[in-house]
């Protein structure tokens, strides 16, 4: 293949010349070169004739979530149901759950108790619809369980791919670890589209419609806390969870960062987080912490707790404690 010789001396095959243009690498390029939102409008028409994705003229013009009407969001919405039925054959209900005044949500999680079952990151990977070519596939889980030597806290010595057939092992303790909905979350900072954010009630979540990909959350996530889709989620029939929310468990597209939510389809409407409901020794505590009543109010106010990598100055909404 002969190279591509303008006149600014760039030397591209004629294949990378004129690779196909996605709406992702177009917003890559946009937000590099800060191009002015009118500037990206008046390029998109001629562009869109190299759009070689599945893509609808609405999709590719979708604003960000926090900048819809409730009429655009609801037309999304449908979409991205129909979306769904097409390719998986499964009709979700997605919603669009707002936080509730007065409202911050917080977890705990006793360390005394966990015994590294990993039934809460099976648990997570089914309320969540992530992508996994089995039930025992939790590549993609947001949680990952950490064994530990008893009286340490060396992560860089932790085990993650331990047998969970033989747990608990004697001299070891388990550490669960996910998002931990930092108040000085470093991830939302590095993201050049601001396709993630801290809600009102402590959650940070992503506009998947909205993320590029360039994964700088990632790489600024402390916590290990985010997954990127590098391919089409894989997803059967009979795994997927209808009851959807669009800020947290519908079906990412490929290319896209995804991360734990601590299930606001669910706490925002008053249950508790899928990975809560399933551990058998009550070692996970969830709730409002503007709430004095509330259980995760009470470990904080009676428990030596305390933070995972303190010094990075996240103020992580996640805590750990033992019973003594």
């Amino acid at each position: 293949m002969n190279p591509v010789e303008p006149a600014d001396g760039d030397s591209r095959t004629v294949e990378q010349a004129c690779s196909p243009l996605t709406r992702r690498t177009f917003l890559k390029g946009s937000a590099a070169s800060a191009v002015g939102l009118a500037a990206m409008a008046a390029a998109l028409r001629p562009l869109l004739a190299l759009e070689k994705e599945n893509l609808t003229l609405d999709a590719l013009l979708q604003r960000h979530y926090r900048e819809l009407t409730p009429d655009q969001l609801g037309r999304i919405l449908d979409r991205l149901e129909g979306e769904c039925e097409r390719t998986y054959g499964v009709h979700p209900e997605i919603r669009d759950i707002r936080p509730r005044d007065g409202t911050e949500f917080a977890y705990a999680l006793n360390l005394g108790r966990c015994i590294g079952c990993r039934k809460c990151a099976h648990a997570c990977l089914r309320e969540n619809n992530q992508s996994r070519d089995s039930d025992e596939d939790i590549n993609m889980s947001y949680i990952r369980v950490l064994e530990l030597e008893k009286g340490g806290i060396d992560l860089e010595t932790s085990d993650h791919y331990y047998d969970p057939g033989t747990v608990p092992r004697p001299g070891k303790y388990y550490m669960p670890v996910q998002c931990q909905q930092c108040r000085e979350a470093p991830c939302t900072k590095v993201c050049p589209v601001r396709a993630t954010w801290k809600e009102p009630d402590g959650v940070v979540v992503v506009d998947y419609n909205w993320c590029i990909g360039c994964r700088y959350c990632m790489a600024a996530c402390p916590y290990d806390a985010r997954r990127f889709n590098y391919s089409k989620p894989k997803l059967a029939a009979k795994h997927i969870n209808p009851d959807q929310g669009y800020l947290s468990n519908r079906i990412r597209p490929k290319g896209v960062v995804e991360k734990c939510t601590f299930c606001l389809h669910r706490t925002r409407e008053g249950k508790y987080p899928a990975c809560l409901e399933v551990c058998p020794t009550g070692a996970r505590v969830f709730g409002n912490i503007r709430d004095p009543d509330s259980e995760i109010n009470y470990i904080l106010q009676n428990k030596r707790v305390y933070v995972l990598k303190e010094d990075v100055g996240t103020r992580p909404r996640f805590y750990y404690f033992f019973d003594k």
